[in-house]
């Protein structure tokens, strides 16, 4: 392991501003190496020197727990919660939870199955008789819970992306955003994340119960587990040691984005605690909340999302083999908005747990999750990577094309980042909206270099050809992404409305 980071340094020594100091990696790998990293140090003390690595190298910023047969091992914050008052994040910290929020709507919807007042296999229509008939008599609660409805997903629109989540929605009004659209394919087909599928399910909640989403949280979760430090978070909520959320550019922290925690809703509105989250694992190897039956519906592979993993009710369910002689199964969920990231990773069958909270607009938590968890089984880790996409765009909004260009050529195949396509996709977009059209343009051609086989690598490389102004191109591009996958209606879509124009 330490030939690679003494590899990684050599390699940094004449790099740019946007990477550590020599001085602070050498310092780093100095004490990794001093404190016996791969010659059987305690657990915690490996965890803590991947944490320190993580926050020092600027890719942690909030609070860690990690509990092993069921009793936390390691707790610890790092970084600050509020940056104006210097406040240091620690567990009793409350973090914005996004999608972690889901597998709590998903027990909700369980406990009103068990008490008779929903059914699985019932389509929306049943609980929402006003919902249009095309989707509402198809689209099953099963549906909605495993993320294989074919409802859009909201939060992709073009109309909510650019100033829609700053708005305060209704769960009625939120619905309104996606329920005339047309199914992107057949309930049941496929899986794809949609986070409309979980707005319906707190507004049927709200329905059925005849309570708000928040109550029925309260009541039937939040209270009984004494989660005292986890709520739901209204747009106009003072909630104390709450943390801010930052971006980070070049280092330096700015305030996030504004988001109207309305436009989340039943998606994505939670906030928590690392230690409250304990409680919340906890509860799920019991019956207190659930029966074992139902409870078992929360973890089992209802769809497949790749090849190693399946959703569940609310979960991301999979096998790794390289921890254990045999499978491990790993339930777990991420959350990510405006300045916040979160993880949160459970080992069933061993009652350990990861919980992973970042107060900063993104940070490697698979990464650092994936590291902390063979530490715990004893196995060979690699300290998380830097994001090759945050190290572009900055340098693309800051020091313009040639200067990206250069810096893509430069480090595009340094073993010091990790380059994901949905990482890549969003730098590209966030290029688009202010702005730089032709730095968009250099950033989403890596997609294609680095995953030749997306269609939706070409279909956004297409979308920024053709606000260059290149037809064209977008054209060529349109087509290659119908041809990688023929199901894209997008494309389909655009190379008729650009036909029309030429």
């Amino acid at each position: 392991m330490f030939n690679s980071h003494l590899e990684q340094i050599k390699i940094m020594k004449n790099k740019s501003k946007y990477s550590l100091s020599i001085k602070t990696l050498f310092t780093i790998f100095i004490q990794l190496i001093t404190s016996g990293v791969c010659f059987g140090q305690a657990r915690t003390e490996k965890i803590e020197e991947l944490m320190h690595y993580s926050y020092q190298t600027g890719q942690f910023n909030g609070a860690v727990m990690v509990a092993e047969h069921g009793k936390i091992i390691y707790s610890k914050g790092f970084g600050l919660a509020n940056m104006d008052w210097d406040i240091p994040n620690q567990a009793t910290t409350k973090f914005r939870l996004g999608s972690i929020t889901k597998q709590f709507t998903a027990l909700l919807i369980l406990q009103l199955v068990e008490q008779g007042k929903i059914k699985l296999s019932e389509p929306i229509r049943t609980y929402l008789p006003d919902y249009p008939k095309s989707a509402g008599s198809k689209v099953t609660i099963h549906h909605l819970l495993s993320h294989s409805s074919g409802i859009r997903d909201y939060t992709t629109l073009s109309s909510f992306r650019n100033g829609g989540n700053q708005k305060a929605y209704t769960p009625a009004a939120l619905i309104k955003l996606f329920s005339e659209l047309p199914l992107d394919f057949t309930p049941g087909q496929k899986y794809s994340y949609s986070n409309s599928g979980y707005v319906l399910l707190g507004y049927i909640i709200e329905k059925v119960s005849g309570k708000t989403y928040s109550q029925c949280l309260q009541e039937s979760i939040l209270s009984p587990l004494k989660m005292i430090n986890t709520g739901y978070e209204y747009s106009d909520s003072i909630i104390q040691n709450r943390a801010n959320g930052y971006d980070v550019n070049r280092k330096k922290f700015s305030n996030a984005a504004y988001i109207n925690m309305d436009a989340t809703y039943a998606a994505g509105a939670l906030y928590s605690t690392t230690e409250d989250l304990f409680l919340w694992d906890q509860a799920l190897y019991s019956t207190q909340l659930l029966s074992s039956k139902s409870m078992d519906l929360l973890f089992t592979q209802h769809i497949p999302v790749d090849k190693n993993s399946s959703y569940g009710y609310g979960w991301f369910v999979g096998d790794v083999s390289n921890v254990t002689e045999g499978k491990l199964r790993v339930v777990q969920h991420s959350g990510s908005l405006p300045g916040f990231v979160t993880r949160v990773s459970r080992m069933p069958a061993d009652k350990n747990l990861i919980i992973l909270l970042n107060n900063t607009s993104s940070a490697p938590l698979r990464e650092i999750s994936d590291a902390i968890r063979s530490i715990l089984y004893n196995k060979p880790y690699s300290l998380p990577k830097l994001s090759f996409a945050k190290l572009i765009l900055e340098v693309m909004r800051n020091e313009g094309l040639s200067s990206g260009v250069e810096k893509i050529k430069e480090f595009k195949n340094s073993n010091l980042y990790t380059i994901y396509e949905i990482d890549i996709n969003e730098a590209g977009y966030q290029l688009l909206q202010s702005g730089k059209v032709k730095e968009a343009i250099e950033v989403l051609k890596l997609n294609l270099e680095v995953f030749p086989r997306s269609g939706n690598a070409y279909d956004s490389l297409a979308e920024a050809y053709l606000k260059d102004g290149n037809k064209e191109k977008a054209i060529l591009n349109y087509k290659k992404a119908v041809e990688l996958d023929s199901k894209n209606k997008n494309a389909k879509k655009m190379l008729k409305k650009i036909s029309k124009l030429m």
